[in-house]
């Protein structure tokens, strides 16, 4: 009998050691610890990505935070871009509840799935295109198994770059696409439609550049364009 496909997908993520800056930077983090995570056991490795597999709507990040993610072994879980994104997702209607801690905190989303380009925390919070270039084999190989697809929510100028790449990788002709905050697209079908956000780290959020309203108008646009189909 042939093996699940998402299991096989994602053990093949957990197992990836394709990039040795990536390896050797993410279990220098999980050895050496935060101070305030000293009792925790980082996972260490790459990340999957997380949430419900009939989504309509997918969320593509840049890549598991040192300290998030590659602790706690679940995209956009235990730092503040998870926070933020989370409690607008609970807002929204799309999660369960506003927290997302840890992998066994009872966070469920409904109706959305969370990833990233990349699936190693890089030095530095900026992954490298070749690195980028190793992991989209495996973002491609969710987007096929996210048959549900209708809208792709790009987070940040990297990730909504790097999708259209690989959608005209893939064949697309795709009009001419700029990046902005709440930028919306409707591609031709059957591509799904893609929006645009800047990401919810705390380096926008802080400063003002992405705010908790300024999120919840581009879930309230995306809802919108669920409803339409």
């Amino acid at each position: 009998m042939a093996s699940d496909p998402w299991e096989q997908l994602n053990a093949e993520i957990v197992a990836c050691t394709a990039c040795p800056r990536l390896v050797q930077w993410r279990q220098k983090v999980a050895q050496e610890k935060r101070r305030a995570f000293q009792d925790w056991e980082y996972w260490g490795r790459p990340v999957p990505g997380f949430g419900d597999r009939q989504a309509r709507l997918v969320i593509i990040g840049l890549a598991p935070a040192a300290h998030g993610a590659n602790r706690t072994g679940r995209m956009f879980t235990g730092n503040g871009s998870g926070d933020t994104l989370t409690c607008a997702l609970h807002r929204a209607g799309f999660a369960n509840q506003p927290i997302s801690r840890h992998r066994d905190d009872g966070l469920q989303l409904h109706d959305a799935f969370l990833t990233a380009l990349a699936r190693c925390a890089p030095p530095g919070n900026k992954p490298t295109r070749n690195e980028m270039d190793n992991c989209q084999g495996y973002l491609v190989r969710e987007l096929a198994l996210l048959a549900s697809t209708r809208v792709v929510l790009t987070l940040g100028q990297v990730a909504f770059d790097r999708y259209q790449r690989l959608l005209q990788q893939q064949g697309a002709t795709l009009p001419r696409l700029t990046f902005h905050h709440k930028a919306c697209y409707r591609l031709e079908p059957p591509l799904p439609a893609l929006v645009a956000s800047y990401h919810p780290s705390r380096q926008n959020t802080q400063t003002g550049r992405l705010t908790e309203e300024m999120l919840d108008e581009v879930f309230a646009q995306i809802r919108r364009l669920l409803d339409e189909t």
